[in-house]
């Protein structure tokens, strides 16, 4: 039973003033190794999400087996982006019974607590919500039913996965996720790649 996973990757990082996607982090780029991970853990297909940048970002990133998808829409929010990803599965992973929703700015994430979070999920009898657990809050990466993908694609702007954490339609169930708090949005937030 698949798991697609949808790579969020759509913002113009302007509080960084650089894209975040292409920053260089133990050899690699964050949005590459975030593809790694996800590919690693065993999730298929892998779908990134690009909007801002996108023709920088294409040109710069192997995407091997990942599937990039455009969305047009990146400017209204998130929520834009979880719709994309969403169409995506459809088209490309008709028969995912979930999807991994995460970003590429997490540094301290690690293809075996996305590997967990996969298998945790598919153990399940009956749908549920996987999700990280860091610094006293529910977050990506997580990994939804396709029960929820109505839910999901009934988010709007800035709204992203996390309200639907906050009030949950099905049962949820939490790994943590040490340092999931740790990610990059900032120029100083760089400090945490040394």
């Amino acid at each position: 039973m698949p798991v697609a996973a949808i790579v969020l990757a759509a913002g113009a990082s302007r509080r960084l003033g650089q894209p975040k996607q292409l920053i260089a982090y133990r050899g690699e780029t964050l949005l590459a190794r975030a593809i790694r991970m996800a590919e690693e853990a065993g999730a298929a297909p892998v779908l990134v999400v690009l909007g801002a940048n996108l023709p920088i970002i294409r040109a710069a990133i192997p995407f091997n087996e990942a599937i990039p998808v455009s969305n047009e829409l990146w400017e209204q929010g998130i929520a834009s982006s979880i719709h994309a990803g969403l169409q995506a599965v459809d088209a490309h992973a008709p028969q995912a019974t979930g999807v991994l929703l995460m970003g590429c700015d997490q540094p301290r994430l690690s293809a075996e607590h996305l590997r967990m979070l996969i298998e945790t999920f598919t153990a399940q009898d009956a749908p549920c919500i996987v999700t990280s657990v860091y610094a006293g809050i529910q977050g990506v990466p997580a990994v939804f039913p396709r029960a929820l993908f109505p839910a999901l694609r009934s988010l709007r702007g800035e709204k992203g996965a996390r309200s639907l954490l906050a009030q949950p339609l099905c049962p949820v169930i939490t790994l943590p996720f040490d340092g999931g708090e740790v990610d990059i949005d900032v120029p100083d937030d760089l400090a945490q790649l040394k």
